[in-house]
């Protein structure tokens, strides 16, 4: 395993590094933190990727050593032959923490992260010490999101020819407006996301330029999460297994995976510790990270 970096302007906040695994590099910034803490992965969702942390991590930094991965198809991390799925970024995930780590870490997953970081907390527990789910997706529950929410999640489900046929009649769509789509679907107040974060989308959307793979490892994703939430009972199954601690945090306004979804599975598990976030969206570290830096770290302490 090697490491690389290379120092980023100072409104990046961090370094952007590469970890050397056995089937491929891996992205990820280094935020830093203090000589000695515990290890803070942050996990994006589903068209996510480390930009989604850059108002969150800087403030989580006095206290914990952090670092914001991007998973294989997003960001900067290419998946190449690595598969895309949850479970495949599940086992990437566990890699990847193996290898910048010897002890437990915390891992802080957002929406389809926050399945990801599941599935490595009840798969390896010896290697989470807690676990931090943001607006996750969840079994599925009566509540269905609305109604552009769910047409994308229909979506996800159709064979892979129909949906590659889609996605070639809708045409490219422009990477700056596709930077932008996290933020625009997933806030509840798209103003509340200071310019700095937009920045930093369009900028990673620049860097990145095109990469041919990209509709093939989004819908694979996307895919694998729809197919795991329909099998639900398992899926609730293995929420319930997980032993770590675990903190759920979860927008009142989420479009996405909604609130009382959350509710549903904090009952579930009444061994969770369950901090709504009143009038907040799916993605709580750009609407709300002051807010829930603090929660995070009463919590841990």
């Amino acid at each position: 395993m090697t490491q690389t970096s290379d120092r980023l302007g100072s409104r990046h906040r961090g370094e952007s590094r590469w970890v050397e695994l056995a089937d491929g590099p891996v992205h990820y910034i280094d935020h830093g933190g203090p000589a000695g803490a515990p290890l803070a992965v942050l996990v994006h969702g589903l068209g996510g990727s480390h930009a989604n942390w850059t108002a969150l991590a800087p403030l989580l930094t006095p206290h914990l050593r952090v670092v914001a991965v991007d998973l294989a198809g997003f960001g900067l991390t290419t998946a190449g032959t690595r598969p895309a799925s949850v479970v495949g970024n599940a086992d990437l995930l566990h890699r990847f923490a193996a290898a910048l780590s010897t002890e437990p870490v915390v891992l802080v997953g957002n929406s389809m992260g926050g399945m990801i970081s599941a599935m490595v907390t009840a798969g390896h527990p010896d290697q989470v010490s807690r676990l931090i789910l943001v607006d996750p997706v969840l079994p599925l529950t009566p509540a269905l999101p609305d109604g552009q929410v769910t047409a994308n999640i229909l979506q996800g489900a159709l064979p892979a020819r129909a949906r590659l046929a889609l996605a070639r009649r809708r045409g490219p769509i422009p990477r700056d407006r596709a930077a932008m789509q996290l933020v625009t679907l997933c806030c509840d107040d798209p103003d509340r996301v200071t310019q700095e974060v937009v920045d930093e989308h369009l900028a990673l959307a620049e860097r990145r330029g095109y990469v041919e793979e990209t509709v093939r490892d989004f819908l694979m994703a996307g895919r694998s999460m729809v197919l795991t939430v329909v099998h639900w009972r398992r899926y609730a199954k293995l929420l319930h297994s997980i032993e770590a601690p675990v903190m759920l945090i979860h927008g009142t306004r989420d479009r996405l995976v909604p609130y009382r979804v959350a509710r549903v599975a904090a009952a579930a598990n009444p061994h969770w510790s369950f901090f709504p976030a009143t009038g907040v969206g799916h993605v709580p570290m750009l609407e709300a990270p002051g807010w829930m830096a603090d929660r995070i770290l009463e919590w841990l302490t």
